[in-house]
């Protein structure tokens, strides 16, 4: 895989060894910094088109005490007293001593279809840089930013796949001022909006509507925060995954990770170990992906974006009222159940009201009782959606092979700023090229897949984690796709799965539509700064 190296000055050199694990590769762990400086290092990472070492060096360097650090070269490895950790982790097997070290780890020039792979693991934390803030016009090393696939670029579809996805870049670049010029004519700025926040508010609407021109190939930097032995199992996914991208790219982290952690990952190359349990899992999808194979007959048809409720439980209210119950009572679970089935509706609502509490804001939310019931989705819905809400990994989501099968999105005022053709002409490009790289190339053939493109998953979660997501991607900022997902998921809960109570105390899930999702946060974020500088 080709990666584009930044140019760094002797001096800047200086100022990065101490801090980063490598200074030219697009995977690297950063080391001896504050917690806080890392944090807000990967905070920033997600709103900006730098990297995270040229972020460093332009905002945040000047304002870091490097006495005694330039002596330091983090890029040759840490040396650290690891013998109490090889004991006990490699002769006693103790795997939460590998819980107790983590890293900040930094992984650029990401495939949209890696991110997804990186981001998989529960017991992790993600920033990952949004398309919603940040253009894909430019070009990075002279390169517009997408992944191209060594296989691909050796065959004779290589010169095809370059041109066909350069021509993408080529649409959204024209996309974009056109839509701007539309948002400015269509929302035209208020007398109490500072030209920061309309600016910051247009430019989040037109990447808005032209993300979805963008292919699965598109990159991305990634920041992620996890402890040994959460890479550990990422690692060992990795290495056994069909995707070439995501093999080489597990190489890379493994080489940065131990120069900061070794002794927890000790046992990811080792044969009767790692390599075996890697093994273990490519052979293991191999075989299903066989058999399912041979069972079912898979007929692509064109489908619309819908969201349908496949399960649930009808009893789902009185079992999350028993698991109230619980801890208040000395009574076996089974008894709860049956006193809770007796009571009339008024005392039932009063149980719940009083565990639900007053809620002042969506961060308040009752405790793990309202995991005692569970719903699954059936969702269809472009990438660019399935992306964000691919995030919540509490819950159980599993997703089906990207293609364009299954239909796009166009967003009505693609028509209204005059760029429809463009779009449209955009979706044929992307899906002739899928179509003719999956004869060949059939992992590979994601890649062309422009974000305007539906994908088919299931999303399970229990009521905690649906008043969580539903709450927080309902809110007057998210994007409009995703909204729409979660503002079906609530209406079903309430409707179709009778539990209108549980989604009465959902009550932050904003049902509201809006033309300018983003000015309303703009606003409060300046508004923030200001007090802050007050």
């Amino acid at each position: 895989m080709h990666y584009v190296n930044e140019e760094f000055s002797e001096d800047e050199k200086t100022m990065l060894r101490p801090y980063f694990t490598n200074l030219e590769g697009p995977v690297f762990a950063l080391v001896n910094l504050p917690e806080v400086v890392k944090g807000a290092l990967f905070a920033r990472y997600s709103r900006t088109e730098k990297s995270l070492r040229r972020l460093f060096l332009d905002e945040f360097v000047s304002d870091l005490d490097l006495t005694g650090d330039l002596t330091v070269d983090a890029t040759v490895g840490l040396k650290r007293a690891e013998e109490l950790y090889d004991r006990v982790f490699l002769e006693y097997g103790d795997d939460s001593v590998a819980q107790l070290g983590g890293v900040h780890l930094a992984c650029e020039q990401a495939s949209n279809i890696l991110t997804k792979i990186l981001e998989w693991g529960r017991l992790m934390a993600y920033l990952e840089q949004s398309t919603r803030y940040i253009t894909y016009d430019s070009r990075f090393g002279g390169l517009y930013r997408y992944v191209r696939p060594p296989s691909v670029l050796k065959s004779p579809l290589g010169a095809r796949y370059v041109s066909d996805i350069d021509s993408l870049f080529d649409d959204y670049a024209a996309c974009l001022p056109q839509l701007t010029d539309w948002a400015r004519e269509r929302f035209p700025k208020s007398p109490g909006d500072s030209d920061f926040v309309y600016k910051q508010s247009i430019k989040a609407k037109a990447c808005d509507l032209a993300r979805g021109i963008l292919p699965a190939a598109t990159v991305s930097n990634v920041g992620i925060y996890g402890t040994g032995q959460s890479f550990e199992a990422l690692l060992l996914r990795m290495r056994a995954h069909v995707l070439p991208e995501a093999r080489s790219y597990a190489e890379m982290i493994l080489t940065e990770l131990r120069k900061a952690i070794p002794s927890f990952l000790s046992r990811v190359d080792l044969p009767d170990r790692g390599i075996a349990w890697s093994t273990y899992l490519s052979e293991q999808q191999s075989a299903t992906e066989e058999i399912v194979g041979k069972l079912f007959t898979n007929e692509a048809v064109e489908t619309e974006a819908s969201v349908i409720l496949t399960d649930f439980d009808p009893e789902g209210e009185d079992k999350v009222l028993a698991a109230i119950c619980f801890s208040h009572l000395d009574l076996p679970d089974a008894t709860i159940r049956e006193r809770v089935a007796r009571l009339g509706a008024d005392e039932k609502v009063a149980v719940l009201k009083a565990y639900v509490g007053d809620r002042l804001n969506r961060r308040h939310r009752p405790g793990r009782a309202f995991e005692r019931t569970d719903y699954r989705f059936d969702v269809v819905c472009d990438y660019g959606a399935f992306r964000d809400l691919q995030r919540h990994r509490m819950l159980t989501i599993d997703w089906q092979k990207l293609s364009p099968h299954h239909g796009y999105d166009r967003p009505d005022a693609l028509v209204d700023a005059g760029v429809a053709d463009i779009f449209d002409r955009a979706m044929d490009r992307s899906a002739d090229l899928y179509t003719d790289l999956s004869e060949w190339f059939p992992v590979e053939a994601p890649y062309a897949v422009s974000l305007a493109y539906r994908i088919r998953f299931s999303m399970q979660m229990n009521a905690r984690e649906a008043m969580h997501l539903l709450e927080l991607r309902t809110s007057p900022q998210g994007h409009r796709s995703y909204r729409v997902v979660a503002q079906q998921m609530h209406q079903l809960i309430a409707e179709q799965a009778g539990h209108r109570a549980l989604a009465e105390a959902m009550k932050f899930v904003d049902h509201e539509t809006y033309d300018l999702e983003r000015l309303e946060s703009a606003r409060a974020a300046e508004a923030k700064r200001a007090i802050s500088q007050a």
